[in-house]
């Protein structure tokens, strides 16, 4: 069985929440090379809060954190081709709150 702590699971839910994430701040026309560096800043920042909450003592490993966002980034694109875009959700996220440039409800 896989012993990992708290903080690494929820990381790893955090990580297949981010593309709805990117789809509730983009639109259908955004372009995906955008949608794409969104996504990995938000992983890469995942990454580096997940090592900052892990129980590593008073070493906090740079080399960690990286090796965590790249594996966030991982499943946040698995999680959106795999997941969250065959079912629609992805398109749903993208027509709740931002619509043609202007947010929903301004």
């Amino acid at each position: 069985m896989v012993n990992l702590d708290a903080a690494y699971w929820i990381g790893l839910l955090v990580s297949v929440v981010l593309p709805v994430l990117v789809g509730l701040v983009t639109t259908r026309v955004t372009h995906a090379g955008v949608k794409a560096v969104l996504l990995l800043a938000l992983s890469t920042i995942t990454g580096f809060l997940v090592e900052y909450a892990g129980p590593h003592g008073d070493d906090y490993s740079v080399q960690t954190a990286a090796v965590l966002a790249l594996v966030s980034f991982a499943v946040g694109v698995l999680a959106h081709f795999g997941l969250l875009k065959p079912t629609g959700i992805s398109g749903k996220a993208q027509d709740t709150l931002v619509k043609s440039g202007v947010r929903a409800g301004a």
